[in-house]
């Protein structure tokens, strides 16, 4: 059956696409599946969860998506772009001209100000942000007093929304969130969750975000459930009580 699926021709309207993917580290005694046979579609100007129990695959699914790490077998594709087939360099390339992340590690740069942070991408790309779209998303993340100061002198939710904002400033076609809230309290977390909520229905962004958390879950469009490296369920229109009534169902 996957010989039928294993050469899809790219669907018009599809961010992000993932066809009979396997990912396999170590062999022999050592092998782990973190992911098997994983197909699923992303669409554009969408938010989507990925959830799962611990070890299920989410954060692999996650890295395959954003070419951070390559695939055993199958098929992974941006827009029309086939990521199997980029160079090393041409997937540095796309991740830092069309992709956005946002990590639960800041990963800031402590020698440089919030606003150099922000701009950084665009800097590395040889580009100039665009004045009315750098105020946009500073002003949505409410940075504008603390653009002058380091990570070390912001708070982490602070911190938190600059790295949003950096994944934001270069416009990127899609931006992927690996557990964003979780270095941040309640009220940061809601902030931030909030924040990409109006990028997706204001700005147009499509993301697609690896949580543990229901309530997390619940500003997004769509959950997707994996269980063992393989796609179990998905549901529309998530609140925190369906999406937790259906982790409780994992291991079942």
């Amino acid at each position: 059956m996957a010989s039928t699926v294993a050469q899809p021709q790219p669907q018009v309207g599809t961010a992000a696409r993932a066809v009979d993917v396997t990912k396999v580290y170590g062999s022999g005694h050592t092998e782990v599946r973190a992911l098997d046979g994983v197909t699923v579609d992303f669409e554009p100007h969408r938010y989507t969860a990925i959830m799962g129990p611990s070890g299920s695959g989410k954060s692999t699914l996650l890295h395959c998506l954003a070419g951070l790490d390559r695939i055993t077998s199958g098929q992974v594709l941006l827009g029309d772009v086939d990521l199997g087939r980029l160079s090393d360099k041409e997937l540095t390339v796309l991740r830092r001209e069309k992709l956005g992340f946002v990590f639960q590690a800041f990963n800031l740069v402590p020698t440089l100000n919030a606003q150099e942070n922000i701009t950084l991408p665009l800097a590395l790309a040889g580009r100039k942000p665009d004045p009315a779209w750098f105020d946009t998303v500073v002003d949505t993340v409410a940075l504008r007093d603390r653009l002058d100061h380091r990570p070390s002198e912001l708070s982490g939710g602070q911190q938190q929304r600059v790295a949003v904002a950096r994944a934001l400033m270069s416009r990127p076609e899609i931006v992927f969130a690996d557990e964003p809230t979780g270095n941040l309290d309640s009220k940061s977390g809601a902030e931030m969750l909030s924040f990409m909520r109006r990028a997706v229905q204001e700005f147009g962004q499509t993301i697609v975000m690896v949580t543990h958390d229901p309530n997390a879950a619940s500003y997004a469009d769509r959950v997707v459930f994996l269980e063992d490296g393989r796609i179990v369920d998905e549901m529309a229109d998530p609140t925190a009580e369906r999406v937790l009534d259906r982790m409780k169902r994992f291991g079942e």
